[in-house]
């Protein structure tokens, strides 16, 4: 019989096998090294264009949102100046780990151009609603949906602040948002146009203020008048109050009253957040699709229940969005025109 035995190799088969061995070992390291540096080159570029794409913003108000590489949206958020805004998070975030950790994955930035601060307050409550992003954290907002109420009574009439759940009893101007600088509002209106003391029920004290301030019950429709318009953003009317509140906050300024000085600059500044360019948020339940397209970017908003709280974009032929831009409402093409000419801008 032939013994079968089991032959050890050789030291030289060894140190062979072994350097086989070792260099599978290395051509996979390297690989996987390559690998990893072409990833980690990749998400720098694509921070490094997030960031890029910031800087070119205009410094207008309005809501802007990041994206991560995979396209999932990161955070919404609204701004007064939107390139000042969104390039801050590419300063100093201080102790503020979580933001430094969102800006490390953000590799898109995308914005909507509102007409007013208080516009792009309304879009970002109404976006948030609908769908909360991880880095947000709050669904909706902190300030509170208001409206404006005009109460007429016989030889009467008054303004006061109203949430929108409240039954209706007057004439309805709004909705705001935040019910504190809304109250500073009407505040600066009762100032300038003091319908509490034109009516014709007023008791002794009443009177005596009335006489202070220059009214009578000759003037109460007048004023009633002038209040409407005011809130119906009458230009001119508009101009008329804020004119009064400066020439009294500059009075009140030069006899040192700086505490009525300030008071009526908060009034004047509230005044001019109620009064506004705002439609993305309407009293009326209506419901249709905007769209623009422009530089190979659709983007689409969506109005449902008065509210415009959809907001997506796509890239695509001018021929594939043209029936959907032509049906947008005529009084909402320049807004999806603006919105898609920045969309196409900032993805070039």
């Amino acid at each position: 019989m032939v013994s079968l035995r089991h032959r050890r190799p050789s030291a030289r088969q060894d140190s062979a096998h072994h350097d086989s061995a070792h260099h599978d070992s290395a051509h996979h390291d390297s690989a996987h090294h390559d690998s990893a540096h072409h990833d980690s080159a990749h998400h720098d570029s694509a921070h490094d264009g997030a960031r890029g794409v910031a800087a070119r913003l205009p410094g207008e108000p309005g809501v802007y949102r990041f994206r991560d590489e995979a396209g999932r949206a990161l955070y919404l958020g609204r701004a007064e100046h939107l390139r000042r805004r969104v390039t801050s998070y590419w300063g100093d975030l201080g102790h503020r780990r979580h933001l430094r950790r969102m800006v490390a994955r953000i590799a898109t930035v995308e914005a909507v151009v509102c007409a007013s601060p208080h516009g792009a307050a309304w879009l970002e409550r109404n976006l948030l609603e609908r769908s909360k992003p991880p880095y947000n954290r709050i669904r909706g907002g902190l300030e509170v949906p208001v409206n404006i109420r005009l109460r007429r009574r016989p030889g009467a009439a008054t303004l006061d602040v109203v949430h929108l759940s409240e039954p209706e009893a007057g004439e309805l101007f709004g909705p705001y948002l935040g019910g504190v600088r809304v109250r500073l509002a009407v505040a600066a209106l009762d100032r300038v146009l003091p319908l509490a003391y034109a009516g014709v029920r007023l008791a002794g004290s009443e009177r005596d203020l009335a006489r202070v301030l220059g009214v009578e019950a000759g003037d109460l429709e007048p004023l009633v008048r002038a209040v409407i318009a005011v809130l119906s953003r009458d230009a001119a009317a508009i101009a008329s109050v804020r004119d009064e509140l400066r020439r009294r906050r500059d009075a009140a300024s030069d006899a040192l009253a700086f505490e009525l000085a300030a008071r009526l600059q908060a009034e004047a500044e509230a005044l001019e957040w109620v009064v506004s360019a705002q439609r993305v948020t309407v009293p009326e339940p209506v419901a249709f699709d905007v769209h623009g397209w422009a530089g190979g970017v659709h983007v689409t908003f969506e109005m449902r229940r008065g509210r415009l709280n959809g907001w997506r974009q796509r890239t695509c032929d001018e021929s594939a969005a043209r029936a959907l831009v032509d049906a947008t409402p005529p009084e909402w093409v320049a807004f999806a025109r603006r919105n898609a000419e920045l969309a196409g801008q900032l993805s070039s």
